[in-house]
């Protein structure tokens, strides 16, 4: 959240800058109210209605709408869609996935019977070799590869195909990428570069960045093709095309990928079909993947949802947060640095709403959450508890080192953190805010930490 630096002086000085501390104080408002849109049981009201531009925007004021929106929260199951639903909204996906895999494999892969021109280049037109140029590399290799790579059973030309073996599904600024790093480390797992293909949330409607309407749409072949490095080597150890060591270690593999958006960004529905819907889409990206891969492992790592609310105040102009904007424009400049600060998306911290859908068709045991906090000061810890998790080989004490005490990914940039503590009303507000939430994340997991609330942390 950012932080607001408005000279009173000023105020007095200037109606305008009343009017426009008002902006700011609504505008402020106007993010909680828009986050507890998705509290609402059944998507249709807000919680909370408010008074435009209401003369009492004080901080008692804002405290007690938080109160209010908090007194509301109420969790409620989801209809979960029968697959023969699911069919009819995804065909195609459907058509291309079988309902069983091969057997003695980890991964879920499968022979695809190939038609057409066998010799053209099967990588040629794949949007992500088009917008990541690592990929492209990669394509550019596999395609020299893709004749020998067939084989032909029952008389027809297949290749192999999988899908991953787990995910590392959200949230976003809560170590995802840290927990990337240290996985590719380990010899038994294979990640895809790069490490968010944001397929199941965004790319398969066409929506290549957060925000964007949708645009081409990357089919899932295309999405497919990124597990063909891995699907390759598995291939050639079925067809004893490779050494005993190999075969060992790459049919024992763990496939993944890393999409931050998987486990909360449903957000496409809006495009493709505005409120027809009613309360909710038709399906979720959960419901999609349980049908096609039902023994799907998941990730997630979580932090203090206040703490990651405070991360996007990067977004602001150093001027604005450091008080520096000319006193005749200040009032302005605040309301601009808000403005851009709404980027924080409170709603991705109501982790307990997104994780409940998740739990709705995938067992508790197939779903391993993790705490950032203690990752960051125990990751041997967590990274071991991963490692049984995806029923990984055990590794030598160099390895096991190697991956303990790299340094962390991703961390908060230095002129991030001078930027300084966030301001206590709105910790105070966001608090309030998440504490509900928190609560039932914490009865849902039998685990006092997720409350975030400083009695119960784990030593």
């Amino acid at each position: 959240m950012c932080v607001l630096k408005v000279d009173h002086e000023t105020q007095r000085r200037s109606a305008s800058c009343i009017w426009c501390s008002k902006v700011c104080g609504f505008i402020l408002l106007l993010v909680f109210i828009v986050a507890s849109y998705v509290l609402s049981s059944e998507r249709k009201t807000l919680l909370f209605a408010p008074y435009l531009m209401e003369e009492d925007l004080s901080e008692d004021a804002l405290r007690d709408v938080v109160r209010s929106i908090a007194t509301k929260v109420k969790f409620r199951a989801r209809r979960v869609p029968d697959v023969s639903e699911l069919m009819g909204l995804e065909e195609h996906m459907f058509s291309v996935v079988p309902r069983r895999f091969l057997p003695d494999l980890k991964n879920p892969c499968w022979f695809e019977e190939l038609h057409g021109d066998v010799s053209a280049d099967p990588y040629g037109s794949n949007l992500f070799g088009r917008s990541f140029r690592q990929i492209q590399l990669i394509f550019e290799q596999l395609s020299g590869l893709f004749r020998r790579r067939l084989t032909r059973r029952d008389g027809k030309l297949q290749r192999l195909r999988c899908l991953p073996y787990f995910y590392i599904i959200g949230q976003p600024k809560c170590g995802t990428t840290d927990l990337y790093e240290r996985l590719r480390l380990h010899p038994d797992v294979r990640l895809t570069p790069p490490k968010e293909p944001h397929w199941w949330t965004r790319k398969r409607f066409g929506i290549v960045r957060s925000g964007e309407r949708p645009h081409t749409r990357f089919p899932l072949d295309h999405y497919l093709d990124l597990f063909d490095p891995v699907a390759l080597q598995i291939q050639q150890s079925l067809l004893g095309n490779s050494s005993s060591n190999i075969t060992s270690t790459v049919l024992t593999s763990a496939l993944g990928e890393a999409s931050a958006s998987t486990m909360w960004d449903n957000n496409a529905w809006l495009y493709l079909h505005g409120n027809s819907t009613g309360a909710e889409p038709p399906s979720l990206v959960q419901d999609l993947i349980h049908a096609l891969q039902p023994d799907a492992r998941f990730i997630a790592i979580l932090r203090d949802p206040v703490e990651r609310s405070e991360l996007p105040r990067q977004g602001c102009p150093n001027w604005v947060l450091e008080g520096q904007c000319p006193e005749e424009f200040k009032c302005v400049c605040v309301c601009v640095c808000v403005c851009v600060c709404v980027q924080v998306r409170l709603q991705v911290g109501l982790y307990v709403v997104y994780l409940l859908d998740w739990m709705s068709v995938f067992s508790r045991d197939q779903l391993l959450v993790l705490r950032l906090e203690d990752h960051a000061s125990n990751p041997e810890l967590s990274m071991s508890r991963i490692f049984r998790f995806l029923r990984l080989g055990a590794l030598s004490d160099q390895r096991q080192r190697q991956i303990s005490k790299r340094p962390a990914s991703n961390t908060r940039h230095p002129s991030d953190r001078d930027l300084g503590p966030m301001r206590p009303i709105t910790r105070e507000l966001l608090t309030l805010f998440y504490a509900p939430f928190n609560q039932r994340l914490a009865e849902v997991l039998q685990d006092e930490s997720f409350t975030w609330d400083g009695r119960s942390e784990h030593t």
